[in-house]
């Protein structure tokens, strides 16, 4: 039996009603509406806060983030789970997982922003933690739905925290470089 399969017939016999509803909840949290919104109004108060570059680094990340989903899916074109065992339904191919995908370039680039212009000390430890704890239970959820393979979701996960990462480089602020005499 191999891994995604072992993995999935263990969540699917852990399965309870309540689970099923709780799980639904934290699935359609980490959905694309909901990660637009969150990244709709973060960008907009970053914009008015004249923080152009954090405003670039979650606007940039989630729309090239998305088009980057679409293409690996179609190129990978891997089936979803089977029926009997998948609770929700969709039509899009399966991997990488896109709501892994998209919470881990979510989260990532608001760690980052949080880093850059908001929170210090034990907050940011708190919060840092929350975003990695959401990313991991919305990817667990697409599993526990038979939405995904654990695999899709590991390389959601995997490519989401790339391609934050290349965003987040690609937005940091650069150290002044010192003038020097023979420069003037």
């Amino acid at each position: 039996m191999s891994f995604d399969q072992s993995v999935l017939d263990s969540a699917v016999g852990d399965r309870t009603p309540w689970l099923i509803d709780v799980v639904t909840v934290v699935t359609q949290s980490g959905g694309t509406v909901a990660a637009w919104i969150v990244s709709t109004v973060l960008t907009t108060a970053l914009l008015l806060q004249g923080r152009r570059r954090e405003a670039v680094l979650v606007a940039g990340a989630m729309l090239s983030g998305l088009a980057v989903m679409t293409t690996l899916k179609n190129l990978f074109e891997r089936q979803r789970p089977p029926l009997p065992d998948r609770l929700v339904e969709i039509s899009s191919f399966s991997f990488p997982s896109g709501h892994a995908m998209m919470t881990a370039i979510l989260a990532s680039v608001l760690v980052a922003v949080t880093l850059r212009v908001v929170l210090v000390g034990h907050a940011r430890i708190a919060l840092v933690f929350l975003l990695v704890l959401y990313t991991l239970a919305v990817g667990l959820s697409r599993v526990y739905l038979a939405a995904h393979w654990m695999t899709d979701v590991l390389a959601g996960w995997a490519f989401g925290a790339l391609w934050a990462a290349f965003w987040i480089l690609l937005t940091r602020t650069r150290p002044r470089r010192a003038v020097t005499s023979s420069e003037i």
